[in-house]
């Protein structure tokens, strides 16, 4: 967490100096990685978006020293490319930048996306075409006010996914427009300003440009002096004399006038004015500062630091039972709860979020989030065990709700010692969680000999648990049992999972009797910790040395036992020993066995399918895998500048395992291919379709070597899934107005063979929809198109977080795994000072599949790195204050 608030300044000397030596020159707006295969050396909307978001944060690293280190000095980062990894590494300590890079990957997939969902890819609004520049104006400005508004609600996924959007046009502007070519050397001053007009606009009878015949067109232009934008396709219609695109998926650019004026790309096919890309790439890089710099004024540090998960700290979230008989574990959370905030607070890894949700029977919630510690502490001690006593309870309704509201990469934590009432809902809370990417610890307490037990309504069945289970694997986290005496110090685990945490992989990954457990050490490994719970007869762990240590409570050759009951943690002694390490357990049950450490080198990854058909080739992203789909997985190695000798070697990542989950058998491996720069960390693998055959769970693990050749071995922390179909579900651009009914889109492809499909949806809260699509029969590459209605009540609580579930599974003669997408949503009355009202429709949707939006892939191009801008930038040193003072108001 960042230090206590200060008010902004205008920048001095340095910044203006900053943005002179580490912006690099720019060359294209293409959304992603896979866009430079059609246009090499070109770079991204994401590239922008990212320099753009670390140029800010750094500006806000230099204004507040880190608390406990020294201040960051401006020479350190002059003369080289603007990493992440090593602006946190240099703020906050090593392997501190995972958090920051998966939300600025959030914005930078949802701003790719505009270029690849139905709904947005051909609206001119969306992208300044069709000189629509007023109404792309007004959409901007929506966007970037529904981020605030979003991240004050304290949705950030939100948030990042209309930030993504609103920074998409802003980029386009300067690409599709003449900005560039009137001669402008600084962003338009009054695009992100609703209460400052736009002055000479190009009207409808205006003839803009001449007929060009050639791919680049350099002097198509008429050279007056109005604003226009190009016309893309046939929707608006493109009248006489008027500017194209351009590109060879234009339609309009084959009526004459013909050319164009874009300037997406280096390539004169896609980009007929190819030969202004840097001149429009540097204005629309300023102008992402700018906007960034804007909400940062808006927000306040905390709160932008927040959007952007400028931390390395976690959330906290706890699910509890609150009937009668949970006393001791109620009381073991809050315990954990207080110290948590008592040790961290302050400090880096004070959590930014928590989250509380109660359950009992036949209710749950309400769920209570906030960012104040104090006033998380005090809704948590205002709970005590009341009533009910009776089992089962509404566990997982409870734990859906507290997903909806927790921060992607999150621990949640369940107390309970009570099956579900509500198991059906198993399948979809484990496809939200890999949606989340949020790991979920069951902690468990089963006493047959309480005296306050809890009465049975019928014989519970020995498998009661299961759910549990299913969801804790999907997830990445466990099933803890217990009893309640030992529950305060098994609840000890809060905060040691909190502490940024690696889990390493286990071959075999579950006990098999009579087989070592085999794990891998290398030298960027510390406070590696075992922990072992279940109905153990003994266990033993080995070094590679040979050296054991058993299960005897206290110190040891290898480190420090404790026994809580049939839990057991192992602490081991730093700095471990390098190499193949065993652990042997004899249990009368399946025991669970998990090792973690702590470890600057970790890795993000997403999924996307090669897009290679219309005027923006890239890559359209993906939740998850689907089945028959040739896809790209896209790895983002974290942590690579917090090597201890800067100028040692990088590792050397070679492929990727695919095991199944959960027995752990090798699917295959699948080799890396880097992309970029080594310091960046980013490589590609391209999986087939006969490895993404089958509807399953895998994971995935990460093989590479060290500087000195020694094995490198990460692994995700949870599992992806193989879907059997495709599901796009996409809702309005704006928020949702109380009172209103809303039309939903969806779409559901197979690419695998014939499908005869059931869809069921689900809204929370309970909101009343509808929808003309219950039963779909799919052949072979074959889609269905549905469209579902949304009623929001006048009751509706601004601020207040939808979440639309649909799901299509098959019929019992057909039976298919489920496949879920997931739509968020926010209520939120329109603002009524402004004077440019969002058009309607039009919509921005969220790209799921199986689990849903904008979540896929995120890359960056090659070269990003390079000379600065060439010195005065003016403008610039007003970021801080005047422009933002002017425009603060306005939304």
């Amino acid at each position: 967490m960042l230090p206590t608030e200060v008010p902004q300044s205008h920048p001095g000397p340095s910044a203006l100096l900053l943005l002179q030596l580490l912006l690099p020159p720019t060359s294209a707006f293409f959304p992603n990685i896979w866009s430079l295969l059609a246009a090499p050396g070109s770079i991204t909307h994401q590239d922008l978006t990212e320099e753009a978001a670390l140029n800010v944060t750094l500006q806000l690293f230099l204004e507040q020293p880190p608390p406990g280190r020294p201040p960051l000095r401006l020479e350190d980062f002059l003369g080289r490319t603007l990493l992440a990894d090593d602006l946190f590494a240099a703020y906050f300590g090593p392997g501190s930048s995972r958090r920051f890079r998966a939300a600025l990957g959030e914005v930078s997939r949802a701003n790719a996306a505009q270029d690849f969902l139905p709904t947005s890819r051909n609206d001119p609004d969306l992208h300044f075409d069709a000189e629509r520049l007023g109404q792309g104006r007004a959409r901007l400005v929506g966007a970037l006010r529904e981020t605030v508004v979003a991240a004050r609600a304290l949705d950030h996924t939100l948030a990042r996914q209309r930030l993504g959007a609103a920074l998409h046009a802003l980029q386009d502007f300067y690409s599709h427009s003449n900005w560039v070519e009137l001669g402008e050397q600084q962003p338009h001053p009054h695009l992100l300003w609703p209460r400052q007009e736009l002055q000479n606009l190009a009207q409808v009878a205006d003839p803009t440009c001449s007929d060009c015949e050639e791919l680049s067109c350099p002097r198509n232009w008429l050279g007056f002096t109005l604003l226009t934008s190009g016309y893309f396709g046939t929707h608006p219609p493109k009248p006489p004399g008027k500017c194209s695109h351009g590109g060879h998926f234009d339609r309009s650019s084959s009526q004459p006038p013909r050319g164009g004026i874009n300037k997406d790309s280096t390539s004169p096919g896609f980009s007929p004015h190819h030969m202004l890309h840097l001149q429009a790439a540097k204005l629309a890089l300023l102008a992402s500062i700018q906007a960034f710099s804007l909400l940062r004024s808006r927000l306040g540090d905390r709160d932008f630091s927040r959007l952007l998960d400028i931390t390395p700290a976690s959330s906290l979230s706890f699910v509890l039972d609150t009937t009668g008989s949970m006393g001791e574990e109620i009381n073991a959370a809050k315990i954990q709860a207080r110290h948590l905030v008592e040790q961290r607070r302050g400090s880096p890894m004070e959590p930014v979020h928590y989250v509380l949700v109660p359950f009992h029977d036949p209710g749950f919630g309400p769920v209570f989030t906030t960012s104040d510690p104090d006033s998380f502490w005090q809704q948590l001690n205002e709970i005590h065990a009341l009533g009910g006593g009776d089992e089962p309870e509404m566990c997982l309704s409870a734990l859906q709700l507290a997903l909806l509201h927790t921060p992607p990469l999150s621990d949640i934590f369940v107390f309970t010692d009570a099956s579900p009432k509500d198991a059906f809902l198993t399948n979809q809370v484990e496809s939200l969680t890999q949606e989340r990417r949020c790991r979920v610890t069951f902690l468990v307490t089963e006493d047959t000999s309480r005296v306050q037990g809890r009465a049975r309504r019928e014989i519970l069945s020995p498998l009661r648990f299961e759910p549990y289970k299913a969801v804790a694997l999907a997830s990445g986290g466990e099933v803890i049992f217990t009893k309640d005496q030992h529950i305060r110090d098994v609840a000890a685990i809060v905060g040691e999972s909190m502490a940024a945490l690696v889990t390493l992989p286990l071959d075999p990954p579950v006990v098999v009797p009579g087989q070592p457990l085999v794990f891998s050490v290398d030298g960027l490994l510390q406070k590696i910790t075992v922990r072992i719970h279940g109905d153990i007869s003994s266990f033993w762990i080995k070094n590679p040395a040979g050296v054991s240590q058993g299960q005897e409570e206290g110190g040891g050759p290898l480190g420090h036992t404790r026994r809580f009951g049939q839990f057991w943690m192992v602490t081991m002694d730093d700095p471990p020993q390098t190499g193949t390490w065993e652990i042997q357990v004899t249990a009368e049950d399946t025991p669970g066995v998990r090792v973690q450490a702590q470890t600057s080198l970790d890795f993000l990854f997403h999924f996307g399918i090669p897009m290679e058909d219309g005027p923006h080739p890239g890559l359209y992203p993906l939740t998850q895998p689907v089945a028959g789909l040739q896809t790209q997985l896209l790895v983002e190695v974290t942590g690579l500048g917090s090597r201890a000798n800067p100028g040692d070697p990088q590792p050397h990542f070679s492929h990727v395992i695919l095991r199944g989950v959960p027995e752990g058998a090798e699917l295959g491996q699948v080799p890396l291919e880097p992309v970029g720069p080594p310091e960046r960390g980013l490589l590609a693998a391209s999986l087939s379709p006969t490895l993404l055959s089958t509807p399953r769970p895998f994971s995935l693990e990460l093989i590479g070597q060290d500087a000195a050749g020694r094995r490198l071995h990460r692994a995700a922390p949870q599992p992806s899934t193989v879907v059997p179909v495709l599901l796009e579900l996409s809702g309005p651009s704006g928020f949702l107005a109380p009172g209103s009914k809303v039309p939903l889109s969806l779409r559901i492809a197979s690419f695998s063979g014939p499908q005869d499909l059931d869809l069921r949806t689900f809204v929370n809260p309970s909101f009343s929809l509808t929808s003309n699509l219950s039963r779909a029969h799919l052949e072979l590459n074959e889609s269905a198109w549905g469209r579902l209605w949304l009623e929001v009540p006048d009751s509706a609580a601004p601020d207040s977080v939808v979440m639309v579930t649909v799901t299509a599974g098959g019929r019992e003669a057909n039976p298919v795994p489920p496949t879920h997408a997931f739509l968020r949503l926010l209520v939120s009355a329109p603002a009524p000072q402004d004077r440019h009202t969002t058009p309607t429709g039009s919509s921005d949707p969220i790209l799921t599949t199986a689990t849903p939006a904008f979540s896929p892939f995120t890359l960056v191009a090659q070269g990003r790195a390079g000379a600065g801008l060439a010195a005065g930038s003016p403008w610039w040193g007003t970021v801080g204050g005047v422009l933002l003072l002017l425009g603060l108001a306005s939304w």
